[in-house]
């Protein structure tokens, strides 16, 4: 039978991180497109700074076509042994074409209101994290341009993160795996 890859999509901040990070506690495989974006930033000594990380995005996609940042981690997801991988940070159509080879391939948005999500990134404090409004804008619509929203539309199913605990996030994540896996 052939893998499951649950892809994770949805706005910084919706909560994506926070899912992986769980799910990665209780064993799940997991990789995210970030990583191997911030990966390329190590490797070139660049700061891993929003502005920068955001940058060379856009660069390693223009160079190597839009699929590019989904390439960078395919052939780990193809040498797992897991029968269940998350993939957090799906922006776009052409990540998904990429990542459709790796197995049974399933979208999950995560979405949470602009408020939920300024607060939980200017409480999450990584290097690329906005912490200006402006910033917040910025980084939204970056994301946008590489077609986040559309993808958004496109998932199999969509979970709530306003007003929720991490457990309830993370037990509705996986009760959507498991009706996956029937």
């Amino acid at each position: 039978m052939p893998k499951l890859v649950v892809c994770l999509t949805g706005m910084p901040g919706a909560g994506k991180s926070t899912i992986v990070s769980k799910l990665k506690e209780e064993n799940y495989e997991t990789f995210s497109l970030g990583d191997g974006v911030r990966a390329e930033a190590k490797r070139q000594n660049l700061e891993p700074t929003g502005e920068n990380l955001g940058k060379l995005m856009l660069e390693l996609r223009q160079k190597n076509g839009p699929g590019a940042i989904a390439e960078l981690i395919k052939e780990s997801i193809q040498k797992s042994n897991h029968e269940i991988i998350i993939i957090d940070g799906i922006r776009s159509i052409h990540e998904i074409n990429v990542l459709k080879e790796t197995g049974n391939l399933k979208l999950l948005a995560v979405e949470a209101s602009s408020e939920t999500r300024f607060n939980f990134l200017t409480q999450r404090k990584r290097s690329d994290d906005p912490l200006t409004k402006e910033k917040f804008e910025e980084r939204d619509n970056r994301e946008i341009s590489v077609g986040l929203q559309e993808i958004i539309k496109l998932a199999d199913e969509t979970i709530e993160n306003n007003n929720v605990t991490i457990d309830e996030l993370v037990n509705s994540a996986i009760e959507i795996f498991q009706n996956w896996i029937k």
